[in-house]
């Protein structure tokens, strides 16, 4: 056995969304690397849709995009089809909410097929993400992110088939999920409406598994994590394409596949993901069948796997796949990728400076320094819906301004929303008042102001 600790490989525990992203942000400072202008022309990639031939297991490739100003992480990953933790993984030293213009980012766009029958829907939880096999007919698999339950409120795995399809559904509220809002003091009706405030998006395909549903989403920049209470969650252009293609009776298989191994042009490839949701007992049972697995190939192949390889990406655990035999060159990984040209870009909601007349804002905190407001007020703007804030300089202080809000009540509902998904307290800030006259401190509840 090469691997002989496994406090690399234990599974995080989930947490909340806001300290999911903190705990991202804080992995260090960030490294700036400019995409270099001599390289060849930048070229389209295949960001969903993927032919497929035989017993082939690996699709995809690496590529490399860049930051455009007032851009984040998540938006790129929306354009390119990937998670939030796909690509922050792949991008450990860039901060996901203020990278600085020109990074270079890495596309993690190769992906080693779950080891299930190529039909219908296949979901691996570990990897947070779906394929999609329309037959035989048709050579090809399409493959989207996905957002998966978090703890406590698990996707479950197994066979099932889609039972029916809704397209701008309303949301029938678990009472277990009425119940967990009320005590956090947010009041839910019974049924929620189509519409903005809807979390299940503009279409829903209901399983087979009792209460369980693949749907879209009015808070797309969670799609890749741990945040939902059991469905899977699409971006809304995705699960769009998925309705139209998919029918009632299409067969689904949920997998929980942490550790992937392919053959791809004679190399033996490794895609490992951090498992979801394990224990450490669990994790090393996955483990012990892993090396099991790898010395069976070793054996049969009669060609040497590369330990060390193996080791550190078990260590990184960011799904990036990496060739092991001992006998391949030195894996170059993004060194090497193409560079990806963008022909779309998504953004977030305009922001309106705080100072516009007559409306309502909020003070959501102060900072020291500015690029600690500047990420706050990021995140903010990738709410679901999205919540318009920016980050202000005000007696040698960087307070977070929301805002302008068309009343009172819309200003209070923005205050709630940031008391639900931020645990922090939110103060009004009447129209037309002074900054530093009257703003207070904003009260912060759960968290430190470092953490941002």
């Amino acid at each position: 056995m090469h691997i002989n600790k496994f406090k690399h490989f234990i599974s995080a525990r989930s947490v909340p969304l806001f300290l999911i992203f903190c705990s991202i942000v804080l992995s260090g400072c960030q490294t700036i690397a400019p995409l270099p202008q001599e390289e060849e022309e930048w070229q389209f990639i295949p960001r969903h849709e993927f032919t497929i031939a035989g017993e082939q297991a690996m699709i995809g490739l690496l590529a490399q995009s860049e930051v455009l100003p007032d851009e984040s992480l998540p938006i790129i990953a929306r354009e390119f089809g990937l998670g939030f933790d796909e690509i922050t993984r792949a991008n450990p030293d860039v901060d996901p909410w203020i990278p600085e213009p020109a990074a270079a980012v890495n596309l993690p766009l190769r992906f080693i097929l779950p080891n299930a029958p190529k039909q219908g829907l296949v979901l691996n939880i570990a990897a947070k993400r779906l394929f999609y096999f329309p037959g035989k007919a048709t050579a090809k698999v399409l493959t989207y992110p996905v957002g998966i339950g978090r703890e406590g409120w698990e996707t479950p795995t197994g066979k099932t088939k889609i039972v029916s399809k809704k397209a701008r559904p309303s949301w029938t509220v678990p009472e277990s999920v009425l119940k967990e809002h009320a005590k956090k003091g947010d009041k839910l009706p019974k049924v929620v409406p189509a519409g903005e405030n809807n979390p299940l998006g503009l279409y829903a395909l209901r399983l087979g598994f009792e209460g369980y549903l693949i749907h879209g989403t009015n808070k797309p920049y969670g799609v890749g994590m741990e945040v939902s209470h059991g469905c899977v969650r699409l971006y809304p252009e995705d699960v769009e394409q998925l309705f139209n293609q998919t029918s009632v009776g299409t067969p689904v298989r949920v997998v929980d596949q942490p550790f992937l191994t392919a053959w791809d042009n004679n190399d033996l490839f490794l895609q490992a993901y951090q498992p979801v949701h394990k224990s450490l007992s669990a994790t090393k049972k996955l483990l012990k069948a892993l090396m099991t697995r790898l010395q069976g190939i070793e054996s049969q192949s009669g060609r040497a796997i590369n330990w060390d390889t193996v080791d550190k990406a078990l260590q990184r655990l960011d799904g990036v796949p990496v060739a092991i035999l001992a006998d391949t060159p030195p894996d170059k990984g993004f060194s090497a990728s193409i560079k990806a040209k963008r022909i779309s870009a998504f953004s977030v909601k305009p922001v309106q400076e705080p100072s516009s007349p007559g409306a309502w804002r909020l003070l959501v905190a102060r900072f020291n320094e500015p690029e600690q407001a500047r990420r706050l007020a990021s995140m903010l703007n990738h709410q679901g819906p999205p919540i318009p804030s920016s980050a202000v300089y005000s007696e040698q202080s960087y307070p977070v301004v929301a805002g302008p809000f068309k009343s009172k009540a819309e200003a209070r509902q923005a205050a709630k929303q940031i008391a639900m998904d931020f645990e922090l307290v939110a103060e009004l800030i009447k129209p037309d008042e002074e900054l530093n006259a009257t703003y207070k401190e904003a009260k912060l509840s759960g968290i430190r102001k470092g953490d941002f």
